[in-house]
């Protein structure tokens, strides 16, 4: 999978593809799904949410660009696969999920790999996590209509956003967002496709994202 990412994808962060290397993704699949886990694919978790394809998930943290001394707030925890990818790049995480039992699962997954720099919370991830910004860099693993305000407000300057977006599911682009003291500076990294972005800032739960 990682020489994949490299030679195919031209991944070049090395840091990243050892994380890559580093964390067991079949952990973090159903147990009927495990014979995939290191293809080059999404696949389906509970809530009907996914894991993002190996792909997805270095290229959206190598555009990051973390160095190891970030506070990285990370919204849609989903199975905690790109949490414990970030955990190990990052000086501290922290992670929200809306779905409970996404939620509790990837907390316990945390503790059963002994991940000790990861903090997660149930909630709204569109309203971002005030108390503790700003953060160094922000990832977004599902897909909105625009760009969540508290995200880009809990932005540090210097810091990056990455997250897709897009009128629907299927016209997504990825997006990176670099804070700057003159304001914010975006860059388009390509097409994508996300699950929606649910929440205040977000899709409404009637609103069907795709």
């Amino acid at each position: 999978m990682v020489e994949h990412l490299r030679h195919h994808y031209r991944i070049a962060d090395e840091r990243v593809l050892d994380a890559m290397n580093s964390v067991p993704r079949h952990l973090f699949v159903p147990e009927a799904l495990r014979s995939q886990a290191y293809k080059d694919n999404a696949l389906p978790i509970a809530a009907k949410q996914t894991i993002s394809q190996p792909f997805i998930v270095a290229r959206m943290t190598e555009l990051l660009g973390i160095s190891g001394k970030e506070r990285v707030l990370e919204i849609g925890g989903g199975s905690g696969y790109q949490t414990a990818i970030l955990a190990e790049l990052a000086r501290k995480v922290f992670t929200v999920e809306r779905v409970p039992e996404l939620a509790d699962g990837l907390k316990q997954m945390i503790r059963r790999l002994g991940i000790r720099n990861v903090s997660v919370r149930c909630g709204d991830g569109t309203e971002g996590w005030k108390v503790y910004a700003p953060f160094d860099a922000i990832l977004v693993a599902a897909g909105g209509p625009e760009i969540p305000e508290p995200l880009l407000n809990q932005l540090e300057t210097g810091g990056r956003l990455v997250i897709p977006i897009g009128e629907t599911q299927k016209s997504q682009r990825l997006v990176r967002v670099t804070r700057t003291a003159k304001g914010f500076e975006t860059e388009d990294a390509g097409p994508c496709a996300f699950v929606p972005l649910i929440g205040e800032h977000g899709w409404k739960e009637a609103v069907n994202g795709g």
